[in-house]
C-alpha cells in the first residue's frame, strides 16, 4: 500500500470514526458524556481534594472508570476493527508485491549535497500524564513552551527569564488539573482559553464557574507592543490563572 493510500486510509477511518461518535453520543449512548464527566470528577477529587488512602482510591476508582466507559464505546470497537483490517490489508498487499532492496552505488561525481543546518533546542516543559511541572526559581532561558499534560498542575514563571522581541507563545492541552501563569506588570498579553468546566481568572477578571465555554482576553496595547506573550490553553476539567507578579 503506497503512502497516500496509507494516508487517505487513516483520514477516511477518522472521519468515519467521527461521524460514528457523533451518533452514539447523539442516539444510542448519551449517557457516555456523563460518565465521562464522573470520571474526570472523581480523578480530580482523588487527584487534588482528598488526601492519603482515600484520595488514591477514589482517583484510581475514576482511572477505572474511565477506561471501561471508553473502552465500552461503539466508537472504540469501530476504530479497532479498522486498524485491524488496516494491518490485514498491509500483510496480503506485502505477500502480492514483496519489497525489493536493491543495492545503492554512489558515484565518485555524485553532486555535493549540502545540509540546511538547524538548531535542536530544548524544551522548558515536557508532555506528563500525572504529575506537577513549574519553571526553574532562578533565572532561566526561554523557549515556547507547547505541551499536552494528562492530570497534573503548572507553574509558568515569566519573571525570572527574558522574553525576546515579538510574540512568544504558551500552548498547554490540560486534561485534569490547574495552570498558573505570572506575567510581569510591563508585559502585554493575550489570553485565548477553552474549558468544559472550570474557574478562570485573567489580572483582575474572575469567573468561578465556567461551563463549556471559550474566553478571549488581551490587553489594552497587545497588538502594537513589540514584546508580548500568547497564551493558549484547553482543559477538560481545571482552573486557569494568569496574574501580574
Amino acid at each position: 500500500m503506497s503512502n497516500h493510500k496509507k494516508t487517505d486510509y487513516i483520514s477516511r477511518l477518522s472521519m468515519i470514526g467521527l461521524v460514528v461518535l457523533f451518533i452514539e453520543v447523539t442516539f444510542f449512548n448519551s449517557g457516555v458524556i456523563f460518565s465521562g464527566f464522573v470520571s474526570g470528577v472523581l480523578i480530580y477529587l482523588g487527584r487534588k481534594k482528598f488526601k492519603g488512602t482515600f484520595g488514591k482510591l477514589v482517583f484510581w476508582i475514576g482511572c477505572i472508570s474511565l477506561f471501561f466507559t471508553i473502552a465500552n464505546m461503539m466508537t472504540v470497537k469501530f476504530i479497532l476493527i479498522g486498524i485491524i483490517l488496516y494491518f490485514v490489508l498491509q500483510y496480503f498487499q506485502s505477500k502480492k508485491n514483496p519489497a525489493v532492496i536493491k543495492p545503492e552505488i554512489e558515484e565518485a561525481t555524485t553532486a555535493l549535497v549540502t545540509e540546511e543546518p538547524i538548531i535542536k533546542t530544548k524544551s522548558l516543559f515536557d508532555n506528563v500524564f500525572i504529575g506537577r511541572q513549574k519553571t526553574s526559581d532562578h533565572v532561566y532561558e526561554w523557549n515556547d513552551i507547547n505541551i499536552q499534560t494528562g492530570i497534573g498542575d503548572t507553574t509558568i514563571d515569566l519573571s525570572n527569564t527574558v522574553l525576546p522581541k515579538g510574540e512568544s507563545i504558551i500552548s498547554i492541552r490540560n486534561f485534569v488539573g490547574n495552570v498558573e501563569i505570572l506575567i510581569p506588570y510591563e508585559m502585554e498579553a493575550s489570553v485565548y482559553h477553552s474549558v468544559i468546566t472550570g474557574s478562570t481568572t485573567i489580572f483582575q477578571h474572575e469567573e468561578r464557574r465556567v461551563f463549556n465555554q471559550v474566553l478571549s482576553y488581551q490587553t489594552e496595547d497587545y497588538k502594537g507592543s513589540e514584546q508580548k506573550i500568547k497564551i493558549v490553553t484547553s482543559f477538560l476539567i481545571g482552573n486557569l490563572e494568569v496574574k501580574r507578579v
